[in-house]
């Protein structure tokens, strides 16, 4: 996987979206042949009420804790598709991920809409940026990259406010992180900056006292 791509990833996920990654959507051509019309990047789906959850053990209750970026602007009261788009460069939306046709194949792969959507929501989604769909959900374009230049009608997160937001995650949820461990690699690798980080002010303190 990219190392842009599964950057997003994680930190969609600790936005609470479950994720898909470099999805191909096949076109059909002439006399029965296909081809791969574009790979979205990440795919990922919300629903308004997710949130962490650290099981009280003693009460037998769970505690509740929402944390989402402001970057991002999720909804808080609909269901959230986002169709992302991921360069290491410039934020951006390809050609091909703002084609009305790939748009329309992930809502219907993903069930997000069924054969429902119009041709004016696809319109809004693509000239836009986002829409709300027949069933009540939102969906959204989303470009993640190192910089932005002029206006975009989409959304454009920067990579530094995902690696902001995965910090303060970490610094935030620090002890419940230490004790799950983390196989995601990105989270893991950060999580072993920070561990560094600590270590050396530690360190430090016990060498001044020396």
């Amino acid at each position: 996987m990219d190392n842009a791509v599964a950057l997003v990833r994680t930190y969609l996920q600790l936005n609470g979206y479950f994720t898909v990654t470099e999805y191909p959507i096949i076109g059909g051509g002439r006399h029965g042949s296909h081809r791969t019309m574009t790979d979205l990047d990440v795919i990922a789906f919300r629903f308004p009420a997710a949130a962490d959850c650290l099981v009280d053990e003693r009460h037998h209750t769970a505690r509740v804790d929402g944390l989402t970026d402001a970057a991002l602007g999720v909804p808080e009261t609909t269901p959230d598709m986002l169709i992302a788009e991921v360069k290491e460069g410039r934020a951006e939306i390809n050609a091909a991920a703002a084609n009305p046709d790939v748009i329309r194949a992930a809502l219907i792969r993903f069930g997000c809409c069924g054969h429902c959507i119009s041709d004016s929501h696809l319109s809004q989604l693509v000239q836009r940026g986002s829409t709300v769909l027949p069933n009540g959900h939102t969906a959204r374009v989303v470009a993640f990259g190192s910089t932005v230049e002029g206006r975009a009608f989409y959304r454009r997160v920067l990579y530094t406010d995902v690696l902001t937001y995965i910090q303060r995650y970490i610094d935030r949820h620090w002890d419940a992180v230490c004790t799950a461990g983390a196989k995601d690699l990105v989270l893991g690798l950060l999580m072993l900056q920070a561990k560094a980080h600590r270590g050396e002010r530690s360190s430090m303190h016990a060498l001044a006292g020396e």
